[in-house]
C-alpha cells in the first residue's frame, strides 16, 4: 500500500496489505481492539465510526474529539492493553444528523459495518470500511444542501499552467480544464468546491490560505496512471473522443479526483459516463472580488438575502434551483445556447394568465430531485423513499409532454423529446415493485409491493394469517380424529403443537409424533405442523431477506437504465429553471435582451433587480457605451446612487449572458468576455495585506488583464492614501484602461479634477447622478445627467447619517476656509484651463513657492533685539494679519 496523508491507500502491486499483527504492542490489546486498531491505523486522521450493535462507537482520540465536537458523552469502556478505553458513540438510526454536523465541520468520516455472520465467527465478527465520508463527496440526502451543489475539486499545477476538474458525484458530471496559473483563485472561487485535492507540494498563495484543501502524495497525480483511471471508467482506448487529449495537466487532476472518489465510495461510479471539457473562452469571467461586489448568491456580509439569487430563485424543485445558481456563475459566451434560453422563456411566457409556465409550475410541485436520486442508484444506497419520489416524477412525463409538444420553441421540443424517451419500463417496473407507502428503510421491511413476487407473498402470508391456518387445521384434525377437544397451540418453548386429553390418546392418527407429555394431556405434530412451523418461525427474517434481495436486484435493473434517468432529470432541472425565469420575468417586468456583434452596451431604463426591492420607488437609468463613448466618468454625491447605478449594468450584463430576462425597458449587447469590479474598501489581515493594497492589487489585476471586451466598474479608486498620491493613481489608473485597455469602463470618482479627462481624451464622458440642496438639506434625484456634477454634498451627507450638528457647523466653517485658501494660492478657474499634468505639476509647485505672509514675518524675526514693547505689539500684528487671511 501507499499511503498518503489522508490515509488514503489505494492498492500498490509492490507493497503488501497492512495487517494488525504490524502494529508493535498489538498483542496486548483485546481481539476487538486489535481489529478496531488495524482499521483505524487505515484511517488516521478521519474518525471512524465502528459498528457494534445498534450504535456506531469511537474510541480512544476519535472519541474525545468526537465528544467535543458533537457535544455527546465521553465515557470509558473496560482496559485494553492495561489501559482505560475512552469512549462514545451514536444511534445507527440518527447518524446521519451526526454526520452533517461533522462534514459541516470540515471533517471526515470512515464508516466501519459488520459484514462476518455473528453465528459463525470465532472471536470479533469481521468489520470493513464501507463507506468513507467528506465534505466533498457526499450524497446522502440529509447531508446534501438541496440549493447547491456539492463538488469535488482537483488541482495539478504544471508550471505556468495549472489544471482543475471538478465532480458532482451526485450527478455524475466530471469536468476538466486547463486555466494561467494566476486565474486559479478566481476559478476556485467560481466553483465553490466543498473539497479541493492538491499534491503535498502545492503552494498556497495569501488568497488561498482558507481553502478545503486536502493534500495527497505525488504518485496519485501521475500522468499515465490518470490516462488509464479515465479509460478504465469509460471503458476506452484512449482520451481523443472527449477532446482532451491536448490538456495533460487537466487530465492528470481528473485522473486524481475520479480515483479518490471511488476509494471513498469504496464502488465503482457508473453514474459519471464521461468528461466534459471547459475550455478557457467558454464563460464571462468574474474574478472572487467581482463575485462579491455584485452579490450574485451572498451578500457582502456573508447572507443568503437579499441578493441577485434571492430575488430570481422561485423554482419548484432543487435540482432547478441549483442549476439556475450554476447559471449565475458561469453566463455563457454561446449566443445560440442563450437565445435558445431567451426563447424558451418567451415561449413559457406566452399569452394570458394561463400561460405556460404556470401550468407547468403547478405540475412539477409534484416532483422530486431525481438528479440526487440517480446518484444514490448509480452507488446502490437508493432508498425506499427514493424509488418511491422517482416512481411519482416518473408519472408526470406524460403530462409534461402534452404540455410541451405544442411549443413554439426549439429548446422546449427537446426537453420534450428527452422526457419521451425515458423508457416507459422504468415506471412500470417501479409501479409494480414498491409498495405504495413503503419503510423508510429496506431494514424495517414493507418496502416490496404485494403481488410482485410470489415467495414473499407466501411468507407474509404466513406472518399475516398464523392464526388464521392454525384455527383451519384444528378444525380438520378434529373431524380427522373425532378428538373434539383437541387444541393447535403455540409456545416459545416448544413451538407449534397438537394437545390431546390422556383420555383420548388412543384415537390419534399414525402420523402423530410426541413432542411433550404433560400430568393430563400429550403433545403432538404432525409432518403438516411441521413444515408449517418451520416457515412460520422463520418467516419474518426470511422475509426482510427475500425483500432485501429483491430490494437489490431492482436497484441493479435500474442502474441499466441510468443514463436515460439522468438525461430526464436534467431536462427536468432546466425546465423548471425556464420556467422560473419565465414567472420573475411576468413578476418583475423583466425584457429579453439582443445581442449584437458590434462593440457596444446600450441599456434604456436599466434597473437593479436587487435595491429595487428594497425601495418604494427606483429611479431607471439609460446606459450607452460604444467605441467614441467608451468610459463613463461618474461623478455626484455620496449616497447618490453611483455605485447602485454601476452594478445595474454589470448584472444587467451577467443577466443577459446567464440566458435571463433583464430588468430594463430594452438592452443590446455586444460581446463581453469579463466583468471586473474596483468597489469598495477592505483589508485582508489574515494576509497581511492593507486596505490600501488590497485596492490597489484589485487594480493591477484588472490593467493586466482587461480587454477590449471587458466590462469594468471602478469606484473611488485612490481613497486610501493620500489625497495627491490617490488622485494621481485615480488619473493614471483611468488614462491607462482608456488608451490600453480600451475597456468598457465606469469609473466613478470624487475627484473632480478627473473630469478634464473627458477634454483631453477621446472616448470619456463625464456624467453625474444628480441632487439638490433645499435649507441644509440634500434630496438624491438618482437620475444620471450628462457632465460632471457641481459638488460632492458631503456635509449634508453626514448630517443624514446622524453626525451631531455642532460638528457639521465646524465643518462647514473649516471648508470655508479651506476653499477660501485653496481659491487664494490656486484659482479653480486654471483646473480646467490647462490640461490635467499642467495643473498637477503647478499646484505641487505652489505649495513650496507661496508661503504664508505670516510665516515670512516670523522667519525674519529676531526675538533677542526685541523689547517687551515691541514684542506685544508685533503680537497684536501678527494677531491682526492672519484673521485678515
Amino acid at each position: 500500500m501507499a499511503p498518503d496523508k489522508l490515509g488514503l491507500e489505494f492498492q500498490s502491486p509492490t507493497a503488501p496489505m497492512k495487517t494488525h499483527h504490524d502494529h508493535p504492542g498489538m498483542e496486548k490489546h483485546t481481539p476487538m481492539m486489535q481489529q478496531y486498531l488495524a482499521l483505524k491505523a487505515e484511517h488516521p486522521d478521519r474518525l471512524l465510526f465502528y459498528r457494534m450493535g445498534d450504535f456506531y462507537e469511537l474510541f480512544y482520540d476519535d472519541a474525545e474529539k468526537a465528544a467535543r465536537l458533537l457535544d455527546i458523552t465521553l465515557t470509558r469502556r473496560g482496559t485494553s492493553a492495561g489501559q482505560p478505553i475512552p469512549m462514545a458513540g451514536v444511534p445507527y438510526h440518527a447518524v446521519e444528523q451526526y454526520l452533517a454536523r461533522l462534514v459541516r465541520l470540515g471533517e471526515s468520516v470512515a464508516i466501519c459495518e459488520q459484514v462476518g455472520d455473528p453465528a459463525t465467527a470465532k472471536g470479533p465478527v469481521e468489520r470493513q470500511v464501507v463507506r468513507i465520508i467528506t465534505p466533498g463527496t457526499l450524497t446522502d440526502a440529509a447531508l446534501l444542501d438541496e440549493s447547491r451543489d456539492t463538488l469535488l475539486a482537483a488541482v495539478a499545477p504544471a508550471g505556468d499552467t495549472v489544471g482543475l476538474a471538478t465532480l458532482n458525484l451526485s450527478s455524475g458530471q466530471l469536468i476538466l480544464s486547463e486555466y494561467p496559473l494566476c486565474d486559479l483563485g478566481a476559478e476556485l472561487e467560481r466553483i465553490d468546491a466543498a473539497e479541493i485535492l492538491v499534491p503535498e507540494s502545492f503552494v498556497l498563495t495569501p488568497g488561498q490560505a482558507r481553502l478545503p484543501l486536502q493534500r495527497l502524495a505525488p504518485w496519485h497525480f501521475d500522468l499515465e496512471r490518470a490516462q488509464r483511471t479515465l479509460c478504465e471508467q469509460f471503458k476506452v482506448h484512449d482520451l481523443a473522443g472527449f477532446g482532451c487529449a491536448d490538456l495533460p495537466a487537466g487530465i492528470i487532476a481528473a485522473g486524481a479526483l475520479l480515483g479518490y472518489a471511488s476509494h471513498t465510495q469504496r464502488s465503482t461510479l457508473p453514474h459519471i459516463r464521461g468528461i466534459q471539457v471547459a475550455r478557457h473562452g467558454d464563460w464571462v469571467r468574474m474574478d472572487s472580488a467581482t463575485r462579491r461586489n455584485l452579490e450574485i448568491t451572498e451578500t457582502l456580509r456573508g447572507e443568503r438575502t437579499p441578493t441577485l439569487l434571492s430575488v430570481l430563485d422561485t423554482c419548484i424543485n432543487p435540482m432547478g434551483r441549483r442549476l439556475l445558481y450554476r447559471w449565475l456563475h458561469h453566463p455563457l459566451r454561446q449566443r445560440a445556447i442563450l437565445q435558445a434560453r431567451h426563447a424558451a422563456i418567451s415561449a413559457l411566457i406566452g399569452e394570458g394568465a394561463a400561460t405556460l409556465a404556470l401550468q407547468l409550475r403547478t405540475l412539477l410541485k409534484r416532483s422530486s430531485d431525481v438528479e440526487r436520486i440517480c446518484g444514490r442508484l448509480a452507488l446502490q444506497s437508493a432508498r425506499p423513499r427514493d424509488l418511491l419520489a422517482l416512481r411519482d416524477t416518473l408519472a408526470l412525463l406524460p403530462e409534461c409532454v402534452a404540455l410541451l409538444s405544442g411549443a413554439p420553441s426549439e429548446r422546449l421540443g427537446a426537453l420534450c423529446t428527452t422526457f419521451q424517451n425515458t423508457p416507459s419500463e422504468v415506471l412500470a417496473l417501479l409501479e409494480q415493485a414498491i409498495a405504495p407507502e413503503p419503510a423508510a428503510h429496506i431494514r424495517d421491511g414493507g418496502v416490496i409491493a404485494p403481488n410482485f413476487d410470489s415467495e414473499l407473498d407466501e411468507l407474509r402470508g404466513i406472518q399475516d394469517h398464523c392464526g388464521d391456518f392454525l384455527l383451519d387445521l384444528e378444525g380438520r384434525e378434529r373431524a380427522r380424529t373425532g378428538i373434539a377437544n383437541l387444541k393447535v397451540e403455540y409456545n416459545r418453548v416448544h413451538g407449534f403443537y397438537i394437545e390431546v386429553s390422556h383420555a383420548q390418546v388412543g384415537r390419534i392418527p399414525d402420523d402423530y409424533r410426541r413432542r411433550q407429555t404433560l400430568k393430563n394431556a400429550e403433545r403432538y405434530i404432525t409432518p403438516e405442523l411441521k413444515t408449517f412451523e418451520e416457515k412460520a418461525l422463520s418467516a419474518n427474517e426470511r422475509a426482510l431477506a427475500r425483500e432485501k434481495f429483491l430490494y437489490g436486484q431492482l436497484l441493479g435493473v435500474l442502474l441499466l437504465h441510468l443514463p436515460s434517468l439522468q438525461a430526464m432529470a436534467s431536462a427536468a432541472a432546466e425546465l423548471d429553471t425556464l420556467a422560473c425565469l419565465a414567472e420573475r420575468a411576468v413578476a418583475l417586468d423583466l425584457v429579453a435582451p439582443d445581442f449584437c456583434e458590434e462593440a457596444r452596451i446600450t441599456i434604456t431604463g436599466g434597473r437593479h433587480l436587487v435595491v429595487e426591492q428594497q425601495v418604494d420607488r427606483f429611479i431607471p437609468n439609460d446606459t450607452d457605451l460604444h467605441p467614441e463613448r467608451r468610459m463613463l466618468l461618474i461623478t455626484g454625491p455620496n449616497m447618490g446612487g453611483k455605485s447602485t447605478y454601476m452594478r445595474q449594468t454589470a448584472l444587467i450584463v451577467l443577466l443577459a449572458y446567464a440566458g435571463c430576462f433583464v430588468p430594463a425597458k430594452s438592452a443590446v449587447l455586444g460581446p463581453v468576455d469579463q466583468i471586473f469590479t474596483r468597489i469598495g474598501a477592505g483589508d485582508d489581515l489574515a494576509s497581511g495585506r492593507s486596505t490600501f493594497l488590497v485596492e490597489m492589487s484589485e487594480a493591477a489585476h484588472i490593467l493586466n488583464t482587461a480587454t477590449e471586451r471587458s466590462l469594468v466598474l471602478v469606484d473611488e479608486i485612490g481613497r486610501g492614501t493620500s489625497t495627491f498620491d490617490g488622485l494621481a493613481l485615480a488619473y493614471a489608473i483611468a488614462h491607462y484602461l482608456i488608451e490600453k485597455n480600451r475597456s468598457y469602463t465606469l469609473f466613478a470618482t470624487h475627484y473632480f479634477e478627473l473630469t478634464q479627462l473627458a477634454l483631453e481624451t477621446r472616448g470619456v464622458v463625464n456624467v453625474h447622478l444628480d441632487a439638490v440642496e433645499h435649507q441644509d438639506r440634500i434630496v438624491f434625484l438618482h437620475a444620471l445627467e450628462e457632465g460632471p456634477a457641481s459638488q460632492s454634498y458631503g456635509l449634508q451627507v453626514a448630517a443624514l447619517a446622524g453626525v451631531p450638528g455642532s460638528v457639521i457647523r465646524q465643518a462647514r466653517q473649516y471648508l470655508t476656509h479651506l476653499e477660501e485658501t485653496a481659491a487664494a494660492q490656486r484659482p479653480q478657474g486654471d483646473l480646467f484651463v490647462a490640461p490635467f499634468g499642467t495643473v498637477l505639476r503647478e499646484t505641487l509647485q505652489a505649495e513650496d513657492v507661496t508661503p504664508h505672509p505670516t510665516l515670512t514675518a516670523l522667519r525674519n524675526l529676531d526675538p533677542d533685539t526685541l523689547t517687551a514693547r515691541d514684542a506685544l505689539q508685533l503680537l497684536y500684528d501678527l494677531v491682526r494679519s492672519a484673521r485678515q487671511d
